[in-house]
């Protein structure tokens, strides 16, 4: 059904039942959260969300998270296993265990550094794409929604998205 074909009274009890709904939300969140979570802006949430593209939008913006986190996941393990059988290579030719001690350190060494360095490109990608959620969302219009690295700003938006994502599952009056 378009939006455009409901009464102002299905509308009306739309949105009340949205503002409940995350009132009731924000009202189980710990109180740093909370503070951060005024009327207005649960207000300007409820209505943002009459329209269901939104709704559309943050699942999509959840699947393409759970995509980049698998593939990255499945980058480190790599590493993991190629690390793994270059040092049963290294070892397998060496005899003295003088020369295994000197190997193993040298392997640990570059592993790490090469793991370290991975894992960095890896919270690089992730910062990325949440640079790039907040962007979408917020020319999408969803109130609370902007580009930051703020970490407590992240988390009240990570609070948001949740409300939209559990919203979503619900039977909404008139969706």
């Amino acid at each position: 059904m378009e939006m455009n074909t409901f009464t102002p009274e299905d509308l009306q009890r739309k949105l009340y039942f949205l503002m409940e709904q995350l009132q009731q939300m924000a009202g189980q969140l710990p109180s740093k959260y909370q503070m951060r979570l005024p009327y207005e802006l649960l207000s300007g949430l409820a209505n943002c969300l009459l329209n269901d593209t939104i709704f559309e939008i943050v699942k999509g913006l959840m699947e393409i998270q759970h995509v980049t986190e698998k593939h990255l996941f499945q980058k480190r393990l790599q590493l993991i296993h190629q690390q793994q059988a270059e040092i049963q290579q290294a070892f397998s030719n060496i005899i003295l265990d003088r020369e295994k001690e000197i190997m193993k350190q040298t392997l640990f060494r570059r592993h790490k550094e090469e793991m370290k360095q991975l894992d960095l490109e890896l919270v690089r990608q992730l910062d990325q794409k949440v640079t790039d959620q907040q962007s979408i969302l917020e020319k999408a219009g969803v109130p609370g929604f902007y580009v930051t690295s703020n970490p407590m700003d992240i988390q009240v938006q990570m609070r948001l998205c949740d409300f939209i994502i559990r919203l979503s599952k619900m039977d909404i009056p008139y969706s």
